[in-house]
């Protein structure tokens, strides 16, 4: 059977295409990606217009007669020299069929089918990604073809974030697209995969535990029944008679779905929790407690406490549940196929309006908007629940109201109510990174705009975004080599496979961080600094000429690899864990009058060609070790000017006081940034005393341990950015959650207060949940209270506590 292409249109023409241009024979079937928008280049002909790709098959293969083979070929399967169709499983089954093509050149000899067939085939293709060919049998039924053999992993298969490694240095443009290689050349793509799967299949542990004092399981348990009437908790210690209000808690509910398990711990249905503190006065000891992750409340009632849960009802929730399996693919797991669901319907659907082909699953975060609260996740889907039963009221899509195709889950509420997010548009040129403002007041949702704007430096790569930074004149925008390949993303969807498999890691590139004017809305400074992820800043201020920028960073994004449900089931067999999830807090101070520097400089060259401006190999030296000095010791003090090893001199530009973090003009006329080390521990969903402190100069941020090895993982952290001294809390088998800091009335200080954190408790006590309540000066106990509940809550991830008026 022989293959032809015609009239081929090759996305890599694109001035700023990721990908290398396939024009050797060995790689014709290289398609690329559904059209959506965009001219492209004819393999040989001028440029055109044309919005599809044709490629047509000369023949129509008429498969043999099902023969039982014995064994398989050379290339993995059974079949024939001269293309004969073999089949492969048991009689009367479903099988996978493998086709030889052995007049096409090396690459393009293999194509896997997948899904059911019939003997013969009316060929109508549609060229996709990942060198797939949909087309439609005479059933209407839907046929895969791949070129590549690994291809032949089922729908519902597991997807990863990749790490692409490039080859050769590329220089550090911003209209020039990161290189994905081939994965069968790229020795460091599966780099990061496959250190998180090093333990996956043991059927047990071969010796001692690797992490004995960490219990993941905490993470994966499922809520299997509501608390929709409150249950009363046990008080011990005292409570501030200041302290009433909800605090309301967001987070993964249940990994299952009648006889199926969700992949991912982002996959989980989102479940909503609640402490509630009364309104009136109360005698010490009293409290209440909301947490949201299904639903969870806590409430106090003439001095009882009482605790609630309920899952938030999103269609995917409504929709899998009906089911009795899951139906609506997540960020790592695959949907049940439709069997309803034609080709042509699915090409259809990519045309759809923002968040209608995303699932809903809210199940990271709530804020307020006003006086409501709503469940986020980055979908532009939130939905709006009542912060007193946890009942889910609404629906909203925020695309309806500004032109978005997603968010962050973590945006920024300001003093005065008004509320700004960060979101991802499609614009005539590209993705940009836009600013949303949502004013307070009446109409927050149909009054929303945009206030600001920067084109994403690649046109088929937007980078992934969690939260954003803000400061009294500017929007801070980090983009992290982590990107979101929009090709791979459509043919995920064309093919059932979730968004994790569109992430793209670009280690060779570096991370931009961007300063927006508040009043124009233009971009005014770029920072350069080594490739790194992070998923939460703590804090951004702005401090005599520079803008203070603290943010939980990691080396790399294997993190979210280490958080797939069988991989966290193995951690205890895997050496690599607990250094895939190192983190730290970092600090990054950036300039902002540098034009005496940038004048001095000259050349051309990249600043990563300059050994001396990496930072890359602090990660060796981070370790959980208890000394807080582990990079300082490592590591020389800043000085006002670097000479490289060929002469070359740079000029530290931050002039700040009391900083270790530098910035030097590099030859290529980029400004680059290293971090200074916050705390030797890792940090995570840091909080501050948000309302007074949010982009201004603080001292103190709290935290949870991400230290999967460290004596106690269920710590909680209390980070002084002055002098750099840290406080802890923890308690044997206790895993507290996101610490939330609450003022006292009329504070004194920065952490006049206390701070309130939900907490589970690990090994055999499922049951058993509570909220603790610390002094946040001294970082003691001051009271808790405990529940017994009747099925296991697991830990949760981000809320927000909400004051009553009295």
């Amino acid at each position: 059977m022989d293959v032809t292409v015609e009239d081929f249109c090759e996305e890599t023409n694109f001035a700023d295409s990721p990908c290398p241009s396939p024009f050797d024979a060995a790689k014709l079937l290289n398609v690329g990606f559904l059209q959506i928008s965009g001219r492209f280049t004819p393999h040989s002909a001028p440029p055109s217009g044309c919005s599809t790709r044709t490629c047509s098959l000369a023949t129509t293969p008429v498969p043999p007669e099902e023969d039982d083979c014995g064994g398989a070929d050379g290339d993995g399967g059974c079949g024939t020299a001269d293309g004969h169709l073999t089949v492969d499983g048991a009689d009367g089954g479903e099988r996978m069929r493998k086709w030889s093509l052995p007049n096409l050149p090396t690459e393009a000899t293999k194509f896997v089918l997948s899904g059911r067939a019939t003997p013969v085939f009316t060929w109508n293709p549609v060229p996709t990604a990942s060198n797939v060919i949909y087309s439609m049998n005479e059933k209407n039924q839907q046929i895969v073809f791949s070129q590549l053999e690994q291809e032949i992993v089922t729908e519902s298969s597991v997807s990863e974030v990749s790490s692409v490694s490039d080859s050769e240095d590329l220089e550090l443009e911003e209209e020039e697209e990161p290189v994905e290689e081939d994965p069968e050349g790229d020795t460091e793509l599966e780099g990061m995969k496959k250190k998180a799967k090093d333990a996956t299949g043991k059927t047990g542990p071969e010796g001692p535990e690797m992490y004995p004092n960490c219990d993941v399981n905490v993470w994966l348990r499922s809520c299997e029944q509501e608390i929709v009437d409150p249950i009363e908790g046990t008080v011990q210690g005292t409570v501030p008679e200041w302290l009433n209000g909800s605090l309301l808690r967001n987070g993964p509910g249940s990994l299952k779905v009648g006889d199926m398990m969700f992949n991912h711990l982002f996959d989980s249905s989102a479940l909503l929790h609640r402490y509630e503190f009364p309104l009136l006065p109360m005698g010490r000891g009293q409290i209440a407690l909301i947490i949201l992750f299904s639903t969870n409340r806590f409430n106090i009632d003439n001095g009882k406490i009482t605790y609630q849960c309920r899952f938030l009802k999103s269609d995917a929730y409504k929709k899998n549940n009906a089911a009795r399996r899951i139906v609506v693919t997540e960020f790592g797991t695959s949907a049940v196929p439709d069997p309803c669901q034609t080709i042509f319907q699915k090409i259809a659907a990519v045309f759809n309006k923002p968040g209608v082909n995303n699932s809903d699953n809210a199940m990271i975060s709530i804020y307020p908007f006003g006086d409501e609260f709503f469940a986020f996740t980055e979908s532009p889907i939130i939905h709006r629940i009542d912060p007193e039963t946890l009942d889910t009221e609404a629906k909203l899509n925020v695309s309806d109201y500004v032109g978005i195709v997603n968010h962050t889950s973590h945006p920024h509420v300001m003093s005065d109510g008004t509320v700004y997010n960060l979101g991802c548009s499609v614009t005539r040129t590209g993705p940009a990174y836009t600013i949303i403002c949502f004013p307070h007041g009446p109409g927050m949702f149909e009054n929303a705009r945009i206030v600001a704007s920067v084109p994403a430096r690649w046109k088929f790569h937007p980078g992934y975004m969690h939260t954003f930074g803000i400061t009294e004149n500017y929007f801070v925008i980090v983009e992290q080599p982590l990107s979101v390949s929009v090709p791979t993303m459509v043919v995920s969807q064309l093919r059932n496979r979730p968004m994790a498999a569109a992430l793209k890691w670009f280690e060779s590139q570096q991370t931009y961080i961007y300063l927006l004017d508040r009043d124009t809305g233009e971009l005014r400074h770029t920072y350069h600094s080594d490739a790194f992820f992070y998923l939460h800043i703590i804090n951004q201020y702005e401090q005599d000429g520079h803008v203070v920028l603290d943010i939980c960073c990691y080396k790399d994004p294997a993190m979210l690899n280490c958080m797939y449900v069988d991989t966290m089931r193995n951690m205890q067999n895997n050496p690599d864990y607990a250094t895939m999830f190192r983190g730290r807090p970092l600090r990054f101070v950036l300039p902002l009058n540098y034009g005496d520097g940038l004048k001095r400089s000259g050349g051309k060259r990249s600043g990563s060609d300059d050994p001396a401006t990496s930072w890359a190999d602090m990660w060796q030296y981070l370790g959980p070790d208890d000394d807080g000095d582990a990079l300082d010791r490592n590591r020389k003090p800043p000085s006002t000017t670097h000479t490289t090893d060929d002469g070359l001199v740079l000029q530290n530009l931050v002039q700040l006081a009391g900083t270790k973090a530098t910035a030097y003009v590099m030859p290529n006329r980029t400004i680059f940034c290293r971090p200074e080390l916050l705390c030797d521990l890792g940090c995570e969903t840091p909080r501050i005393y948000y309302e007074c402190h949010l982009g201004r100069p603080y001292r103190y941020f709290y935290a949870i341990s991400s230290d999967v090895d460290a004596s106690n993982p269920g710590t909680l952290i209390k980070v002084d950015v002055v002098d750099k001294s840290r406080r802890t809390w923890c308690e044997e088998n206790v895993y507290p959650s996101e610490p939330i800091f609450v003022p006292a009335p009329d504070p004194q200080s920065e952490d006049d207060g206390v701070v309130l954190a939900a907490m589970v408790w690990g090994r055999e006590e499922q049951n058993r949940v509570g909220l603790l309540v610390l002094d946040a000066k001294t970082f003691t106990e001051l009271g808790r209270c405990e529940f017994t509940t009747p099925g296991p809550v697991p830990k949760c991830l981000h809320g927000w506590f909400q004051s009553s008026t009295k």
